[in-house]
C-alpha cells in the first residue's frame, strides 16, 4: 500500500466554499475605511463617538460601513446604556492586516530597490 501524505485532502466542494469565505472576508476588508474602523478596534472595543473620532468620516458613512463589518460577523457590538461598543469579533483579523502590512512593505521595498538601480544607471 503506498504511503499516504499526513496532509489532511479537503474535497473541492469544500474548497470552493473556502475560497467563497475568503473572497466575502476580503471584499468587505476591500475599503479603506473598513480597514481604518478595524484598525482602530484593534487594542479593544470602542464606542461609536470614539470611532467616529478616530476615521473622521460622516455618522451615517460610518454606521453603513459599520453595519458591513457586522453583517460579514468581523465585529461584535455591545450596548451600555445609550452607548453601543464595537469590538473585533476574533483577534485572528490583527494578524490577516499585519501580513498585509508585511506584504506592502516587502514590495515596497522591492520597488524602491528598483528605483534606485535605475537612478543609477548612466
Amino acid at each position: 500500500m503506498p504511503h499516504r501524505s499526513s496532509h489532511l485532502v479537503v474535497p473541492e466542494t469544500h474548497q470552493e466554499a473556502l475560497r467563497r469565505f475568503k473572497a466575502g472576508v476580503f471584499q468587505v476588508l476591500g475599503h479603506p475605511t473598513r480597514i481604518h474602523i478595524v484598525e482602530c478596534l484593534r487594542d479593544g472595543e470602542l464606542t461609536v463617538g470614539a470611532i467616529l473620532g478616530r476615521v473622521g468620516v460622516e455618522p451615517a458613512n460610518l454606521s453603513q460601513h459599520l453595519a458591513v463589518l457586522r453583517g460579514k460577523g468581523l465585529v461584535d457590538t455591545r450596548k451600555d446604556g445609550n452607548l453601543v461598543y464595537y469590538s473585533l469579533r476574533d483577534p485572528l483579523l490583527k494578524e490577516v492586516l499585519d501580513i498585509m502590512r508585511r506584504y506592502f512593505l516587502s514590495h515596497l521595498e522591492e520597488s524602491l530597490g528598483m528605483l534606485r538601480e535605475m537612478e543609477s544607471e548612466p
